[in-house]
């Protein structure tokens, strides 16, 4: 490998690195805090994966009632379908046990008395067929109604189940993803959505109908022969025990099986995303190893899981094969020697009695194979019943979050200003310029008029994400309409913890920060960060027009808006030199752009918006500098007349700034201009003269 080609690489390395370390204390810490509140769970269950689609976690379910009365709730929008599908299981069931019983007449009453008649009589006959073609047509039709209804009752049940999980996440605080990984919340989406809908589908079907199958076959068998019914309960005891057995073992390895498949998930998407190291390191014969094992170790899992799931049927099949014997035996017996049945009188029903003739052995012995096959089909839907309840556990989990919390009162407001400086309330339709003001609350009732100005002051400021491990502690920050504040210093020195405090991502424990005057704490945060930008160094492209990109950063911006905040950005003539212009599909997050294109993008978006304070973190510390001077150029156009924060490695970024703030372990070193921090030869002299490297 080329020296080049590892430079490069290392390059892309170190850059993926920082941007990881870059996300400040907030991740690590509380990451720190979630890990501890995972230490203290039970334990009790196997995660499969922590990417996206990284399988299922198969946490039993905690509260497995409360869930499920949770999940009924959902069902109950849809109430008619769920009647509906009922309706049409009972309707089912009960035409599939009277078709099976039209077997007894048929024989009884046609067959028998015809073999030895010397004139046959067949009258009757074509009626009983077809009662029995009727009862099918029965059978058939409620089968797809049930199929249908139990399909729009689940579909629609999950489909508000996912937008009231969606709806959730949108005011969940910021604190709430830094401790999760995006992975974990998407598996919500699909993996633990998936299990409930098929749960609902499916399973709900299947219990029902098979209870209504399973009771209305026993009344039949027991109404035709109490006594030939006691060797099939006898053989129903031995299989369910078989199952309970059998099952619990394939439920434990289908549970590694999944586990496994999720682990091979993981490792081939790790190793398809960071295929260029790969390569670059030439990994592929380890990555190719370490593949087949896995991939080994997966294939034995679900070699396990196979084999005692599928050994289920065939062992039931030969032991109710064995009962099917004796049961036709023992019938055959009573048969020859016309056997009469003794009745029971129940609550006024008489169960049993009348000769047990050939028709009734046949209807029996027919009713004996389909016995079984409910309790397999129950036992089979207990593991897919467990992980949807598991799954919906997590995601009420999610559904159970605190929301952010906004006790805000102060709101922003389109303004009109006269030529002495009077402030009038007005509406984005009928503003004069781009002027607006905090609508302050008074005790009165009244309001005041603040104008929107920019001035943003930390006072005294200490923050924590986790008890006892201080992250900022006494910072003052001062920043007038207009001026530029860069913050510098080592990573996790509290740099984008400040920028996290100004948009309210977080709230300051001591100390205050006033915009315009105004505590942030008591401006409602989505005004608040309406009235600021902030610029990340990893940008995030949505699929769609470039157009519609650019039109993110304020949504009712018009067409000839967007352009111009193109041109303003520095990104117009690139834009224009793509095949369909500003009507360009992004996709992917943007790869089909480069790194500086879509950073133009970025900025372009924050044009757009015409923000009075913007913010800027390490937005050119990934680019080259050919490419950072030309977002330079739209940077400064965009910073005109804005309160601006940057936060920088790159020291070439900030000596126009107003005032350079050194930041280290939370707390501020020194403060200054450029010239003014030289003079001083302090740590902003080392860290610009080479003396001393950001970490």
């Amino acid at each position: 490998m080329s020296d080049e080609l590892k430079k490069v690489t290392e390059e892309e390395t170190e850059q993926v690195e920082t941007s990881v370390l870059e996300n400040e204390e907030a991740v690590s810490q509380t990451d720190a805090a979630a890990s501890a509140e995972e230490e203290e769970d039970d334990g009790d269950y196997t995660v499969s994966g922590r990417g996206p689609g990284g399988g299922k976690d198969y946490r039993k379910p905690k509260d497995t009632k409360g869930t499920l009365i949770r999940l009924f709730g959902y069902i109950l929008h849809y109430k008619w379908f769920l009647i509906a599908g009922l309706f049409c299981m009972v309707l089912g069931s009960v035409a599939n046990l009277a078709a099976s019983y039209q077997i007894k007449p048929l024989i009884d009453v046609y067959i028998i008395p015809n073999i030895t008649a010397e004139t046959k009589d067949w009258s009757g006959l074509a009626s009983r067929l077809l009662l029995l073609a009727g009862i099918y047509l029965v059978s058939v039709l409620t089968n797809y109604c049930q199929t249908v209804s139990m399909a729009q009752l689940s579909q629609r049940a999950v489909n508000r189940l996912r937008k009231d999980l969606f709806d959730k996440l949108e005011v969940l605080p910021i604190r709430f993803y830094d401790s999760r990984a995006n992975g974990e919340i998407m598996s919500r989406f699909s993996n633990d959505s998936d299990s409930v809908q098929m749960a609902m589908e499916n399973t709900v079907t299947t219990f029902v109908s098979s209870i209504i199958s399973f009771v209305g076959t026993v009344g039949m068998m027991i109404y035709l022969s109490p006594a030939l019914f006691l060797i099939t309960a006898v053989m129903l005891v031995i299989c369910t025990f078989i199952v309970k057995k059998i099952g619990g073992k394939s439920k434990i390895m289908f549970k590694k099986q999944s586990r496994a498949l999720g682990i091979v998930n993981g490792y081939v998407e790790e190793m398809v995303e960071g295929i260029k190291v790969v390569k670059a390191f030439t990994y592929e014969k380890k990555a190719k190893a370490e593949f087949n094992r896995l991939n080994d170790e997966y294939r034995q899992a679900a070699t396990n899981a196979n084999f005692y799931g599928m050994i289920i049927m065939p062992v039931l099949h030969n032991i109710m094969g064995f009962g099917y014997a004796i049961t036709a035996i023992a019938g055959g017996i009573l048969v020859i020697n016309q056997y009469v049945a003794p009745s029971f009188n129940i609550f006024g029903l008489t169960i049993g009695g009348g000769l047990f003739t050939i028709g009734s052995l046949s209807v029996f012995l027919n009713y004996t194979k389909q016995v079984a096959m409910p309790i397999n089909m129950i036992s089979n839907q207990i593991v897919t019943l467990l992980s949807a309840t598991a799954g919906a556990e997590r995601i009420f989990e999610i559904m159970d979050q605190e929301p952010e919390v906004d006790e805000g009162k102060v709101t922003l407001v389109p303004v009109n200003i006269d030529a002495q400086g009077n402030m009038t309330e007005t509406d984005k339709a009928n503003r004069v310029g781009n002027h607006y003001a905090w609508k302050v609350p008074q005790d009165d009732g009244s309001y005041n008029l603040v104008e929107l100005k920019g001035d943003v002051r930390l006072n005294h400021v200490h923050f924590q994400y986790v008890e006892g491990k201080p992250v900022l502690k006494d910072v003052n920050v001062y920043a007038k309409p207009g001026q530029k504040i860069a913050f510098v210093g080592s990573t996790g020195a509290g740099k984008t913890t400040i920028t996290n405090l100004i948009n309210r991502f977080y709230d300051v424990q001591e100390g205050e920060i006033l915009y315009d005057g105004i505590d942030v704490r008591d401006i409602k945060k989505d005004d608040l960060r309406h009235s600021l930008i902030t610029i990340l160094q990893d940008t995030h492209l949505f699929t769609d027009t470039i157009m519609e990109n650019i039109r993110y950063g304020r949504l009712d911006a018009t067409d000839e808006e967007c352009i111009e905040a193109a041109k303003t950005a520095n990104a117009y003539d690139f834009i224009m030199r793509l095949p369909e212009g500003f009507n360009t599909m992004i996709e992917d997050d943007g790869e089909n752009l480069s790194q500086g294109q879509r950073q133009l993008l970025n900025i372009a978006r924050a044009a757009v918006a015409k923000p009075p304070v913007l913010i800027m973190d390490e937005a050119t510390s990934s680019i080259d500098t050919r490419t950072e001077k030309a977002i330079e150029r739209g940077m400064d156009a965009l910073m005109e007349n804005c309160t601006v924060f940057v936060i920088a490695h790159r020291l070439s970024t900030v000596r126009n700034a107003h005032c350079i703030t050194v930041i280290e372990a939370g707390e501020i070193l020194e403060k200054g201009n450029h010239n003014e921090l030289i003079e001083k030869k302090g740590r902003y002299y080392e860290l610009y003269t080479g003396q001393h490297k950001l970490d």
